[in-house]
Parts: structure tokens; C-alpha cells; sequence
């Protein structure tokens, strides 16, 4: 495909558009709940990434998994990582900006950090790993304005956003454990993940997908967007980037997310920023990167 032949020289413009695309999912969700459900915004956006990325197997001459459980270890990946968060987060939209959404998705590592330590016990805490989750909890309880409550922002609202990020932590460490050792190309996982996705979430389609009959050209293209770039490319520059640069610094594109959802926010929504929330922002950032010996603690003789 043409996309992929022109990312064939560099990682970085692969590394760039996927640091931009995540970071405006948060405004196309908010566009998308214009006229679809929370229900119908998950479901828009596993079902275009789904189409998107079986266009592109044919294209490579890539087969889907045939062993049944392979598409049941694929499909508890599509809850966790697709179907149960795209609705939570796209249902605390309604309430919350997209800005805080994108800030509080930058918990992700430390989420599966804790899914790692807690749920799945894969290793034994260091002394960075405790200090950067202390560090994050004061960027999650800054990013919310704790010492005023919760501010304008409902509990409901916010626990879904939290719940729908550590969906996001246990799905990784269990992608590793399960999911990784099948040795099958990301493009042939994260396809099928995502026809799971649409699949589990079609039932709900069909009662409570659509909010409103009027589609607007912006949220027509921004759930576009959101399904084929945001599920669809996203995940085939994200293997790019991984192949070409390795994990680690895929995994750096956490720390850009934020960022763009924040200046989305401010232009396209004109959505209110509070001091916390960019200072609770870095904080949280701050955590992630030393959890992840990415900044290490000195250590004194």
C-alpha cells in the first residue's frame, strides 16, 4: 500500500502520525457522540478499524487464525483492550472533556504496571516502580483538583475513565503472557482482536447505537477517522515503529497522546483547561517514565 512503502525508510513519520492519531481519538470520540451512542462510537470504531485491517491482510496475502482458541485468547484482548474501554471512556465523555480524558489515558503505564504486580504477579516491585506509582497517584489526584473534590467532573464519570484505563494495563501483560507466544504477525492479532470487538459489540449496536438521526459532516468524518486511523493504521504504524525502533520507544508515544488531546481540546472544542490538569498531566508522565526506569534514582554510596 502506498502509506506503508512511504514509512518503509523511516520509523518516524509512523511514530509521529500515531502519537497524532491517539491524541485526537479523544476529539473524535466527543465528535462521534454528536449523533451516535457510546455503544455506537465503540462499535463505529472497532468496525472500521476491523474493515480496515482485513483490506489490508488481503492486500499482504495474510490468513486469519483457524484454531478456535486463538480466537478466544484474541477475543478476551478485544474486551479488555477495545470493547469494554471504548464504551466506558466514550460514556464518561458525555460528561467529562476530551482534554481529561486524553490526560488520564496517559496512566496506561502505570496501570499495567499494577495489572503486572497485582493481577498477574510478574515480577517483584523496585524501588523506581513504588515511587513512580506514588508519583502518579499525586498526578491522577492534581489532574481531578482532589482538594475540591472532583471539581465539575462526576464520580461515575471518572471512575469509568480509570476503569477503562486499567482495562488497558491488564490487557497487556496478559497479551504477553497469552497472546504473544502464539508468534503470529501483529497485523493477523490485531485484525481478528478487532472483528471480536465488533462482533461482542454489534448486539448493542442494534438496541442503542444511535443517538440522533442528524450526522454532521464533522462527526461523520471524525468517527471515519477514528475507525480507520485510530483501530485501523494505528496499529500497523504502531508495528512499524516497534519493528524499526523497538518497544521502548513505541512505547514512548504515552508521553505525546496528552499533548495533542490537549491542544484538540483547546482548538477544536473549545473546552475549558484548568492549572491542575496540564501540571496533574506531567506529574502522571513523570511517573510512567520513572516506573519505567526511563529516569532513574540516583543512588548514593
Amino acid at each position: 500500500m502506498r502509506i506503508e512503502r512511504s514509512l518503509k525508510g523511516s520509523w518516524l513519520p509512523a511514530y509521529i502520525a500515531l502519537g497524532f492519531v491517539w491524541g485526537c481519538s479523544f476529539l473524535f470520540i466527543k465528535q462521534g457522540l454528536t449523533f451516535l451512542t457510546p455503544f455506537g462510537v465503540a462499535f463505529g470504531r472497532c468496525a472500521l478499524g476491523a474493515l480496515t485491517l482485513t483490506i489490508y491482510l488481503k492486500v499482504k496475502k495474510f490468513g486469519l487464525p483457524t484454531d478456535p482458541r486463538i480466537w478466544l485468547k484474541l477475543w478476551i484482548v478485544s474486551l479488555l483492550l477495545n470493547s469494554i474501554p471504548g464504551v466506558l471512556f466514550a460514556q464518561a465523555q458525555t460528561e467529562v472533556t476530551s482534554i481529561l480524558a486524553g490526560i488520564i489515558n496517559a496512566t496506561t503505564p502505570l496501570m499495567t504496571l499494577l495489572a503486572m504486580l497485582i493481577v498477574f504477579r510478574d515480577e517483584k516491585i523496585s524501588r523506581n516502580q513504588i515511587f513512580g506509582l506514588l508519583i502518579g497517584a499525586l498526578g491522577i489526584a492534581t489532574v481531578f483538583g482532589i482538594w475540591n473534590g472532583v471539581g465539575n467532573n462526576p464520580i461515575w464519570a471518572i471512575t469509568m475513565l480509570l476503569a477503562a484505563v486499567m482495562c488497558y494495563g491488564i490487557s497487556f501483560p496478559y497479551s504477553k503472557r497469552y497472546v504473544i507466544p502464539l508468534q503470529l504477525p501483529s497485523e493477523v492479532l490485531a485484525a481478528t482482536q478487532l472483528i471480536m470487538g465488533t462482533a461482542t459489540l454489534l448486539p448493542f449496536y442494534l438496541m442503542d447505537g444511535i443517538a440522533s438521526d442528524e450526522y454532521g459532516v464533522m462527526p461523520l468524518l471524525s468517527m471515519l477517522a477514528l475507525g480507520v486511523f485510530g483501530s485501523g493504521f494505528a496499529y500497523i504504524w504502531n508495528f512499524h515503529v516497534i519493528k524499526g525502533a523497538g518497544s521502548a520507544v513505541a512505547s514512548t508515544v504515552t508521553y505525546i497522546t496528552p499533548l495533542v488531546a490537549v491542544v484538540m481540546g483547546l482548538l477544536f472544542l473549545n473546552e475549558p483547561l484548568t492549572w491542575n490538569e496540564p501540571i496533574g498531566g506531567v506529574i502522571v508522565l513523570l511517573g510512567a517514565a520513572i516506573s519505567q526506569n526511563r529516569l532513574v534514582l540516583s543512588r548514593r554510596a
